[in-house]
């Protein structure tokens, strides 16, 4: 599909046009950024595993009856996607307590809770993306009872999935950040945002070691082949479904 004008510049993404009105052209970047663009840097080849990794798991999403904005691959760092409305509403789904949740609980990071925690955070760079609930996503006006519903459902069942995803391929998904949007197709509430290292909190199953982008944010080195070696984990595991 013929790619067009720049319509979004972020610093890990660039985001075309097409000559389809309800269709996207993805870019995934070399840059990889921490603690609100403090840390930043180019990492060769980050982009096009976090657009590789991405594609695995919003196909499987698709595949399980989770939508997703992605459509199919179009080059080793773009994807073809759904163009939607943006809803700005962060949902953090976590299965242990680590990164800054665990500093503002006092608990260790990694801290195993039993049970899964959700958290929303209003996504506005201005006011520092402050967390909320449903009540005052309804009071903003970011979305009604009927979407903040549904979100709640497919963030619960893609993060069953992937866990069970993961786990088959010796990894264990700490946490994830989803985002949402109204698919301008058809308006129907769709995950529109990447699900990748950059995204997600994922350690090796056996020894606990990090695999994502903490790999960069702690200065644990060899981010790139972290991320590599999470796309051949999950390809693995897809070619032997």
């Amino acid at each position: 599909m013929l790619k067009k004008e720049i319509l979004f510049e972020g610093n890990e993404k660039l985001i075309f046009a097409t000559e389809d009105p309800e269709r996207v052209i993805i870019h995934y970047k070399d840059v990889a950024m921490a603690f609100s663009g403090i840390k930043r840097a180019v990492l060769r080849g980050k982009g096009v595993y976090a657009n590789r990794i991405s594609a695995q798991l919003l196909q499987v999403l698709n595949d399980n009856g989770i939508p997703t904005h992605f459509v199919e691959l179009t080059g080793e760092r773009e994807q073809l996607c759904r163009k939607i409305e943006i809803i700005p509403i962060e949902f953090i789904v976590r299965n242990r307590i680590a990164g800054s949740l665990a500093v503002r609980l006092g608990v260790e990071d990694g801290h195993a809770t039993g049970h899964v925690i959700t958290e929303m955070r209003y996504n506005d760079d201005d006011l520092d993306d402050p967390f909320i609930h449903d009540d005052h996503a309804l009071a903003l006006g970011l979305a009604t009872e009927d979407e903040l519903r549904r979100m709640h459902e497919l963030a619960e069942r893609a993060n069953k999935l992937l866990c069970t995803l993961c786990a088959k391929a010796g990894m264990e998904l700490v946490d994830m950040k989803l985002e949402f949007g109204r698919a301008t197709d058809d308006g129907s509430i769709i995950i529109s945002d990447e699900i990748s290292p950059d995204t997600f909190r994922l350690w090796d199953a056996a020894t606990h070691e990090r695999l994502d982008k903490d790999r960069f944010r702690l200065d644990l080195g060899d981010v790139v082949a972290s991320y590599r070696d999470i796309y051949e984990r999950i390809a693995k595991v897809l070619e032997n479904k």
